[in-house]
């Protein structure tokens, strides 16, 4: 967190920088990791994220922390952080994880990991987590920015709003419109 004397004279990130004599020591702290997310949903999962918007001291300090909570059969779709690698360990469970490299060969990394295992996710490049397993995991993962930023594959091109037009979506799924209607319909 960078300080100085006029608060409002400058923002970093996006962030506005306090005054040293107005910084409390919760501007440092949160309280949450210790709760399992409600995984009830479409993907069966759920992420906490801890980033500057939750910690206005992790202004500036380069890092952000997320905890990800999985069902059995869960999975944190395909994404990206645009703006930070990111290391995760399996806390509890089993996950099935995965990155692409974005070059003409598209290929794919994927290991199994268990607990107490540790995977990396290079900056910028697609990556998924999927639960393997029969009972419920969690994760833990530290990202190299304090504001990393996510971008969902699915929702960024079927979700758009407005929506990205049918005739180019299906020339670049290779796949007729009435799939893409359909895949849309469920974001």
């Amino acid at each position: 967190m960078i300080l100085f004397t006029d608060p409002y004279a400058v923002r970093v990130n996006g962030f506005p920088c306090k005054d040293a004599k107005d910084v409390v020591a919760g501007d440092f702290f949160f309280s949450g990791l210790h709760m399992a997310g409600n995984t009830t949903n479409k993907q069966g999962s759920n992420v906490t994220t801890v980033n500057v918007a939750q910690i206005p001291g992790l202004n500036t300090m380069g890092v952000s922390l997320v905890r990800i909570d999985y069902a059995p059969n869960g999975l944190n779709p395909p994404h990206t952080h645009p703006r930070a690698t990111e290391i995760l360990t399996v806390l509890e469970g089993s996950l099935y994880v995965g990155f692409v490299i974005s070059n003409h060969e598209n290929k794919l990394f994927t290991k199994v990991l268990n607990k107490g295992d540790v995977f990396v996710f290079p900056q910028g490049l697609v990556h998924f987590q999927f639960n393997n397993g029969t009972n419920n995991a969690v994760a833990l993962a530290a990202l190299s920015s304090q504001n990393p930023g996510v971008i969902t594959v699915g929702n960024a091109v079927f979700g758009s709003k407005p929506s990205i037009s049918d005739d180019i979506l299906a020339k670049a799924f290779q796949v007729d419109k009435n799939i893409i209607d359909r895949i849309q319909a469920q974001f």
